[in-house]
């Protein structure tokens, strides 16, 4: 699936993502924040990984736009909004799904046991992931997005 926005990777680039996940990702796993952005640097230098949060958040975005809401138009507040809220991100909810995610991340960097990649393969694994991506994807853009 194409990115919502050619301009998705450019507002939101990887060092971005990581941030912006360090806290879903520190709260479900029980290590502090800069522990998570370190690991997420990891992590989000794989193309794979990003690409999977480019996914969740276009989904996400698709969602969130109005129907006389452009393309251009999100983006620019979504720009403008991420230095203002970017240290204020809360904590997704802790789900099956956002720990299908988690470990869809740490598997990686060797960070998730390799037998942990079977499950995500299944039929169910793979929509409780895209389940997931989707659901921090939202996360992220109302946290983003809101007053």
């Amino acid at each position: 699936m194409a990115h919502f926005s050619r301009r998705l990777p450019h507002v939101l680039p990887p060092a971005e993502l990581g941030y912006l996940v360090a806290p879903s990702y520190a709260a479900a796993l029980g290590v502090d924040e800069e522990e998570a952005r370190e690991r997420l640097e990891q992590i989000l230098a794989h193309p794979g990984a990003v690409e999977d949060l480019y996914r969740g958040l276009s989904e996400a975005l698709r969602e969130a736009q109005g129907p006389r809401t452009g393309e251009d138009a999100l983006m620019d507040k979504l720009s403008a909004r991420l230095a203002r809220r970017r240290g204020r991100v809360r904590a997704a909810e802790a789900t099956p799904a956002l720990s299908a995610v988690l470990v869809r991340l740490n598997l990686e960097v060797g960070l998730a046991p390799e037998p942990m990649r079977a499950p995500l393969a299944t039929e169910r694994g793979r929509a409780l992931l895209e389940e997931g991506l989707t659901a921090l994807g939202r996360h992220i853009v109302k946290e983003l997005l809101r007053g």
